[in-house]
């Protein structure tokens, strides 16, 4: 009986170890729950691109957006996939640091953990060129006395509340604000919108028609060195704006490994430089334990934010 037990047990844990060891063994959902075209789906293609070369199974990107209300669909569909590492998140910052908090049962408890975060946006607060201002100090004396309309891409979102923060401490408030999908060249030509905070990857068509007022970032962005960042004009909106890989935290340690080291080789290759030098994106890998640094840095962040806005 004994040895009928251990004879057992060893071929259990054998299927278990090639189970495990067989992975990838099926196609790869990469989910982006934004519309295509923007610089994390851009770099998200990438990475499916070589994980199939790489593995020789099937790897796409998937786009959620989510309706104007920012990256939670997307987020939600990752949280409620099985955790075996066949479908992997490529989440903004507002998904671990804002999603347990606004009510969605499914990213509360935050159901996600790293492989890393790759992409810091040069996020931008912009203007048409035909406005009657030309930085954040015009906009706010022009909005004292005149209707301004924001557009973002969902109230909860941390662009969104910087920019609103931002007017807060300025001592302006817009007229009214509305959530987009896509915020583009389009979106302040057709008056849509009088202001709108989005990547400026998305409006570098028409960069040289629009007036740029400000960047959410760390650093002032290498397309646009004349504008300053929102901390250089309120410094206590020191925060930049990231997107990283994430699995839940329950997926096997082999799958997680496999999809970090094609990921960390996307974003050390000539191509991902290119790309951040042609749109002055900050393009890296930062691994596990840095990231988790960042989160519990920004959610900081974010509650002085809240503050600000709740003082307002």
């Amino acid at each position: 009986m004994k040895k009928l037990i251990l004879f057992l047990f060893m071929g259990l844990s054998l299927i278990a170890y090639s189970a495990q060891a067989d992975y990838p063994e099926k196609p790869v959902s990469f989910v982006v729950p934004w519309p295509p075209g923007d610089l994390e789906d851009i770099l998200t293609r990438m990475i499916a691109d070589e994980f199939q070369a790489e593995y020789g199974v099937p790897a796409a990107v998937v786009n959620k957006p989510g309706g104007g209300g920012g990256p939670f669909p997307g987020a939600v569909e990752v949280a409620n996939a099985p955790a075996d590492g066949y479908t992997v998140g490529s989440f903004i910052i507002a998904v671990p640091v804002i999603g347990p908090n606004v009510g969605i049962p499914e990213l509360n408890p935050n159901p996600f953990e790293p492989i890393g975060n790759f992409l810091t946006y040069p996020f931008v607060i912009a203007a048409g060129g035909d406005a009657p201002y030309d930085d954040m100090q015009g906009l706010a004396e022009y909005a004292r006395n005149n209707d301004v309309a924001l557009g973002h891409f969902g109230a909860p979102l941390i662009p969104t509340r910087v920019t609103l923060a931002m007017a807060a401490k300025m001592g302006f408030e817009y007229a009214s604000d509305a959530a987009f999908d896509a915020l583009d060249c389009n979106t302040l030509a057709s008056g849509d919108a009088d202001v709108i905070n989005t990547t400026l990857q998305l409006v570098l068509p028409c960069l040289d028609s629009i007036k740029i007022l400000a960047s959410i970032t760390g650093d002032r962005i290498s397309k646009t060195p004349d504008t300053p960042t929102v901390a250089e004009i309120v410094p206590e909106l020191d925060i930049a704006l990231w997107n990283g890989l994430f699995v839940h935290k329950d997926t096997p340690e082999d799958a997680r490994e496999k999809i970090r080291s094609v990921a960390m080789r996307v974003m050390q290759s000539d191509k991902a430089r290119k790309l951040s030098e042609e749109t002055g994106a900050l393009i890296y890998w930062q691994d596990v334990d840095e990231a988790y640094q960042q989160i519990e840095q920004d959610i900081d962040s974010v509650d002085r934010i809240s503050q600000i806005l709740k003082e307002s």
